[in-house]
């Protein structure tokens, strides 16, 4: 057991722990998080940090304790035992999570909520990731239906299943989706889940020692292999070659295979052609980004499960309107802002999440007004601009209206209050009605598609 670093001052052994946690994170992250926690106290080897709020706590209990545990032991030169406290006294104990981490840097992105689920000497499986935890769109019907019947039928039907799409999308939750649904289901089926990069790191390994038959074990005698950012074989030859026969090995025995990928096989570059072969044995699928509606179904599901901060509709309407490159960054605004609810004492407005998510907001291109909206399309369809907040519902006005409702949805900040409001005190499932409409019209009517492409063009 270490002796207790009395003689040390903390804020000298935090000053070094933030120091080292600044290279593992970015700027964002560090005063987001890391800058509102302090040092309560060192004894032997269980270090107790505090937070600001029962919320933070777990929220960095769950999120970034390797991160943590690692910059810890770079400063005081041991392995610790990890607990939180917030400023009221309540504890998450996380020491008992997992056991050592290796001494290496630890990506932003690794999960740190696992499951105890560990098989055949794999990676664990994010405890979140399952399917009823998915909001499934029209963006991920095919690979949520795709994944649903492997968990089911695994090596019976898509076998293997390639799933691909880009950062953040879910493609490594459907993944680890189907581990836990066989391991419940399933207890006597091994599972194996792994990145592509542990694959070679383990290969490598193994090689220079001299027991390449030990990774042929491990990675062969499973019943599903889960293997993660297949793309990162890409230019990796000798890797390659081992994967190709660890495909065939477990193929060829009637075991299930699942790759996730940035993109699909044929697009990966120097991936040998013998493996994109076997990949298109099966099934391809992909993952686009969420629209509107998935992408506020999903802030929806996240707020009503944390239950932590009371966030308005016209607030999660703005993230949705806003953030659309992909479901992580969706879900860090929404941690944004219980953060900021949950350090300075707020109430979530409009207002007040317009600036803590300026960030996330000014990078969206759109400056038209509603109201500039309104006299474009008016003009355009030849009808008076009051017709726009009418109540009349003759199709001289209505169509109009709905276009402008749509673009209002497609080319302002504005949430679905306020563009009801701004056309005549409509609902906001008015505004849904009339821009599902017109996206519905529009894939089928290519005047209408070259109309709106027209006042797009005007607009911006």
């Amino acid at each position: 057991m270490p002796v207790s670093p009395q003689h040390e001052d903390k804020d000298q052994i935090w000053s070094q722990f933030l120091a080292q946690v600044s290279t593992l994170v970015n700027k964002q992250t560090m005063v987001t998080w890391f800058n509102q926690m302090s040092l309560r106290s060192i004894a032997d080897s269980d270090v107790v940090i505090e937070c600001p709020s029962k919320f933070f706590m777990d929220w960095v209990s769950e999120h970034h304790r390797d991160r943590i545990c690692y910059a810890l032991r770079k400063v005081l030169k041991f392995e610790p035992k990890l607990h939180f406290v917030n400023t009221n006294g309540s504890t998450a104990d996380s020491a008992w999570k997992r056991g050592p981490l290796p001494a290496k840097s630890i990506p932003e992105s690794s999960p740190v909520i696992m499951s105890k689920k560990i098989v055949s000497g794999g990676e664990p499986l994010n405890s979140k990731y399952t399917f009823d935890e998915f909001v499934v769109g029209k963006n991920s019907q095919m690979a949520y239906a795709a994944c649903l019947a492997v968990s089911d039928k695994p090596a019976i039907v898509y076998n293997p299943l390639f799933i691909y799409g880009g950062v953040g999308l879910g493609k490594t939750h459907l993944m680890q989706a189907i581990g836990h649904t066989i391991l419940e289901q399933r207890t006597n089926l091994k599972v194996h889940y792994s990145s592509a990069e542990t694959f070679m790191n383990e290969l490598i390994s193994t090689i220079r020692e001299g027991k390449s038959h030990k990774f042929r074990e491990k990675y062969r005698n499973v019943d599903i292999l889960l293997i993660d950012d297949v793309h990162f074989l890409a230019g990796k030859e000798s890797t390659q070659e081992e994967f190709f026969h660890t495909f065939n090995a477990l193929h060829g025995s009637s075991k299930q295979i699942v790759v996730t990928s940035d993109r699909p096989p044929k697009e990966i570059p120097t991936l040998e052609e013998r493996l994109v072969s076997r990949f298109e044995w099966g099934l391809i699928t992909d993952i686009q980004s969420p629209d509107y509606e998935t992408r506020l179904a999903i802030l929806r599901k996240k707020v009503d499960k944390e239950q932590q901060v009371e966030i308005p509709n016209d607030v999660l309407e703005l993230i949705a309107n806003s953030v659309k490159s992909n479901i992580r960054e969706l879900e860090g605004s929404l941690v944004k802002l219980f953060v900021h609810a949950s350090v300075y004492k707020k109430d979530i407005t409009l207002e007040v999440a317009q600036e803590v998510l300026k960030d996330f907001v000014k990078h969206s291109p759109r400056k038209v007004s509603i109201s500039t909206i309104q006299k474009v399309v008016a003009q355009h369809f030849r009808v008076p601009v009051e017709a726009m907040k009418s109540k009349v519902r003759t199709a001289r006005y209505a169509y109009p209206r709905q276009v402008a409702i749509y673009l209002s949805r497609q080319l302002t900040n504005c949430s679905l209050t306020q563009i009801g409001q701004r056309f005549g005190g409509r609902d906001h499932t008015t505004v849904i009605h009339a821009c599902q409409k017109i996206s519905e019209l529009a894939e089928r009517d290519v005047s209408l598609k070259a109309t709106l492409q027209q006042l797009r063009k005007e607009l911006t």
